[in-house]
């Protein structure tokens, strides 16, 4: 009964959501003359217009292209995840227009998919200092952080007293609204420290400047690699980050907004990782690439698998004589396959820390195979239980016998669960020794690792412990 007055509720509750996004689209489709609807429109959020473009056909969208203004088709844009493809069905003015009122990284990465001369032309187009800003972020690499950042902020000339910095604010404000905290640097541009908005607005108006700067405060250097910034500073909670040239002058800042899609990019390229890819694969990728991060490994784990099917067939006497033994195979490898698989995203997490020295590492090493020890036996002992109760009742053998080899079965899943614990957060360990992505270590690598460890295990067990008694 409960659970039928939750799905009614739910289903209610959805029934109830306003759908703006056909609203939209139903409003463009509709004979409004431009003024009302352009009116209409912006009356929606910007996120409700940006998702409605996908219900859109080209002409449709073409119609909002023509009522809105530059800056509210910017607005609109930035939410929208196709922007390249919606940028090249403006007009070359509008193009122009909407990418200059972009964030700086958002129209800087738009450009940077764009053919070569259309690209040219388009930064030929626009204004001297919007254009500079973005010829300055496309200088760095794609994997530096100062392709990541932002030209919107405020700076206040140190020395300032607090009325003078207000004013400074005001007139800075005009062009750029990320104003919650101010960076106050010196005559040649140099980082000095930061102020919170709101101790700007109630400090008294005489007051120094420095009184009120954060001296210590997080920064980056606009060549350093994304992975070892975030890294570093994805622990403080600040609005934005600045971002240093070599000679620590102030070039840029990262917004939360940016520091939260890089985490999300670099936990789904550990996340592909982990399945084995090179890095996330999206949609449109072409075939030949997708193939290209999945082939190298694939043919690596092609190998290994060749060899734990070699060991197999190392123990063909023993499946020859016991062949009731192959049916409890599956159960020992894929139990090995997932305790692995467990400890290695553990130590992943772990060694995301730079700060894990060798004495946490080796702790962690203690810990998941007590861990596995512990899984083990109990594992172990209700397999013993079930696997010998399965023989008697449902295969008709004898007790004696079935529980002999319900306790081989029990002793392998032991041996294996403890040996996939440490190899799970050995391998790891090492590949970052070696200076080697761990996530590198994936999970198809680890599986298959243990699945050879299991083979032997289980098959060793059965010959030593069964096929040297009298009856087997």
């Amino acid at each position: 009964m409960n659970e039928k007055l939750i799905l009614n509720s739910e289903a209610m509750t959805a029934a109830q959501r306003p759908d703006y996004r056909g609203e939209i689209a139903a409003l463009l489709r509709g004979a409004l003359t431009p003024k009302p609807l352009k009116e209409r429109i912006l009356s929606y959020h910007e996120n409700d217009v940006a998702s409605a473009l996908e219900l859109l056909s080209r002409e449709e969208r073409k119609r909002l292209y023509g009522i809105l203004d530059a800056a509210s088709l910017a607005g609109i844009l930035e939410y929208s995840g196709r922007l390249d493809e919606y940028i090249g069905e403006l007009s070359v003015r509008k193009q122009v227009d909407v990418l200059s009122l972009l964030e700086t990284a958002t129209a800087a990465e738009c450009l940077q998919q764009m053919e070569k001369g259309r690209r040219n032309t388009l930064t030929e187009l626009m204004d001297r200092e919007v254009r500079e800003e973005i010829l300055l972020l496309s200088s760095f690499d794609e994997d530096e952080i100062g392709s990541k950042m932002s030209t919107n902020f405020i700076s206040i000339p140190a020395g300032s007293t607090v009325r003078q910095a207000m004013r400074t604010l005001i007139d800075q404000a005009e062009e750029h609204d990320n104003i919650s905290t101010l960076y106050v640097v010196g005559e040649d541009e140099v980082l000095v420290g930061a102020i919170e908005l709101k101790k700007l607005i109630i400090a008294r108006e005489h007051t120094a400047l420095e009184d009120i700067t954060r001296t210590s405060y997080p920064y980056v250097y606009a060549g350093e690699p994304v992975d070892e910034c975030l890294e570093r500073i994805k622990d403080y909670s600040e609005d934005s980050i600045p971002v240093l040239d070599g000679e620590s002058r102030l070039r840029g800042v990262l917004t939360s907004q940016e520091l939260a899609r890089l985490l999300d990019d670099v936990l789904g390229d550990d996340y592909a990782k982990l399945a084995g890819l090179s890095a996330e694969e999206d949609l449109r990728e072409p075939l030949r690439k997708s193939i290209g991060k999945r082939l190298p490994w694939l043919v690596v784990l092609l190998g290994l698998g060749l060899v734990v099917s070699s060991v197999v067939g190392l123990f063909e006497p023993v499946v020859a004589r016991l062949a009731v033994a192959v049916s409890f195979q599956t159960l020992i490898l894929d139990m090995s396959g997932n305790v692995g698989t467990q400890s290695l995203a553990v130590t992943i997490r772990v060694l995301m820390d730079e700060r894990v020295g060798r004495g946490q590492k080796r702790f962690l090493v203690r810990k998941e195979a007590r861990v596995g020890l512990v899984n083990g036996l109990i594992l172990g002992g209700l397999s013993t239980v079930l696997v010998g109760a399965y023989l008697v009742a449902f295969k008709g053998q004898a007790p004696g016998f079935a529980f002999s080899v319900s306790l081989c079965t029990g002793l392998a899943l032991l041996v294996s669960v403890v040996l996939s614990s440490l190899s799970g957060t050995v391998i790891p360990i090492l590949f970052k020794r070696l200076n080697v992505d761990p996530a590198v270590a994936s999970g198809p690598l680890i599986t298959t690792v243990n699945d050879l460890i299991a083979v032997v295990s289980y098959y060793s067990l059965v010959w030593v412990l069964l096929m040297s008694l009298p009856g087997f």
